[in-house]
């Protein structure tokens, strides 16, 4: 798709609202916007890009394919090019600093990292020279009143409370949805939220001397331990962004390291390899904050065609996966295309996106906390290794297929709950073909050929 963006016309042009300047948010404005609306975008926080401000929780962000088509679509893709690194490989460290590398899917395919203070900054700079839409910083969403379709915002420097109508609500207001938090009270509304027994804290890997990377640029790090794990992103200065995902309580725990001498220690004994790159650690890990790890699942997702939710409002996941954002910039091109369809007939909109959405969004949440399992244990195991060897093997003679899952996921278009559902077919393939296979070479043994060409002659 080309970065080219003729905007489209609506045969009406209404005014809508957006709950929520964060990533979604804005792209999605972008998109309404393009259709010929004018659109009020309400942000709880200040404006980022001129308060200098950085998020507590600053997690760098894995863009792939999803995200890179919705950010064509508004034309910003070559943009978000040039300050985005590419990662064409996992890296795991072992406890002795060992490195093994896995390529993500096929030459020259690669997730990007990002940042996303950095990201949310292009598009509210793209937002802002938008004529149709209007940024509303500081604005608190205190109250929705579904019946008479108003909202109670404090402004949060002022303390000014003002009330405002709307026609047409879309939250995009996070995972703590003000917007959802009204349809909660309403009748036959499903609502669940889960929290892992794990949080994750924000380290730093710092740039050598000249602003070098210490560690391969082009690739995720992971130290995977069992049952916690650290990853690493690189960043265009040198540094990479480190994420520890560890247990609340137990004997390695965010309880358990009450001290600096503790936390060196400890990153002594298990992260050994990374520790000499840290020299703010301790700093770091007792001043950054401590931050959940939540899936939020809820249905339905809109009321009539009043209401919407969108992005983690309505489908926060864990990161595992790296799809979070890429899935909700998706939620922005399949409500592009629908009012390419549908008009601005907005219940029709609302209610098909939610339909089609629904199930996929779904599949993504069971497929992170999946992912979580396989980063932090498996991707440590030689059998884990080699059993992705034979797959990118099987892949590479059958292409028409076989296409891994991870690539299902990441470098396509495929809805999130058939790749799953493929997935999970495949893995029962190679539950019944690791057993003939304990080297990369007995792939070419004419009984492990036979067994897979009677596998993809059965699918």
């Amino acid at each position: 798709m080309s970065d080219s963006v003729t905007p489209t016309s609506a045969v009406v042009n209404e005014a809508l609202t957006v709950m929520g300047g964060g990533l979604v948010g804005s792209l999605l404005a972008l998109y309404l916007a393009r259709h010929g609306h004018t659109v009020d975008v309400f942000e709880r926080r200040e404006d980022l890009r001129r308060s200098g401000l950085v998020e507590a929780r600053s997690i760098n962000l894995a863009l792939s394919d999803r995200g890179w088509r919705a950010l064509e679509g508004v034309g910003i893709a070559d943009a978000v090019r040039q300050v985005a690194i590419p990662m064409h490989q996992r890296i795991m460290h072992d406890a002795r600093g060992q490195l093994t590398a896995q390529p993500y899917g096929q030459h020259n395919q690669a997730i990007y990292s990002v940042s996303r203070a950095g990201l949310n900054r292009t598009l509210l700079d793209l937002v802002e020279q938008e004529p149709r839409v209007r940024l509303h910083f500081n604005q608190q969403c205190r109250r929705v009143d579904l019946r008479t379709r108003t909202l109670e915002l404090l402004h949060t420097e002022t303390g000014v409370t003002q009330t405002r109508t709307y026609e047409h609500l879309f939250g995009t207001d996070g995972a703590f949805s003000a917007v959802r938090g009204a349809m909660q009270k309403t009748e036959r509304f499903n609502f669940s939220q889960h929290y892992l027994d794990y949080g994750y804290k924000e380290l730093t890997i710092e740039a050598g001397p000249a602003g070098e990377w210490r560690l391969e640029k082009h690739a995720l790090h992971i130290w995977p331990r069992g049952q916690y794990m650290m990853i690493a992103l690189p960043n265009l200065d040198g540094s990479f962004n480190c994420t520890l995902f560890f247990p609340y309580e137990g004997p390695a725990s965010f309880s358990s390291l009450q001290t600096p001498e503790q936390v060196r220690a400890f990153f002594q004994e298990v992260f050994a390899d990374a520790l000499p790159l840290m020299p703010n650690l301790e700093q770091e890990f007792f001043e950054n904050p401590t931050s959940s790890l939540v899936t939020i699942r809820c249905y339905p997702w809109s009321m009539a065609d009043e209401v919407v939710l969108l992005g983690d409002a309505s489908h926060a996941i864990v990161p595992f996966y790296g799809q979070g954002m890429n899935a909700g910039f998706e939620d922005c091109t399949i409500l592009d295309s629908l009012l390419q369809e549908f008009g601005p007939d907005w219940g029709a909109v609302f209610r098909e996106f939610q339909q089609r959405r629904k199930p996929n969004t779904d599949a993504m949440a069971d497929l992170a906390v999946y992912n979580f399992e396989e980063m932090r244990d498996r991707v440590a195991d030689p059998r884990f290794l080699l059993q992705k060897k034979i797959e990118s093997k099987i892949s590479a003679q059958y292409p028409d297929q076989w296409l891994p899952l991870y690539s299902q996921v990441t470098f396509s278009h495929r809805p999130y709950a058939e790749a799953l559902a493929n997935g999970q077919r495949q893995e029962q393939i190679m539950q019944r073909l690791m057993p003939l296979i304990q080297t990369e070479a007995d792939y070419d043994r004419p009984e492990v050929q036979q067994q897979v060409a009677a596998e993809m002659a059965s699918r």
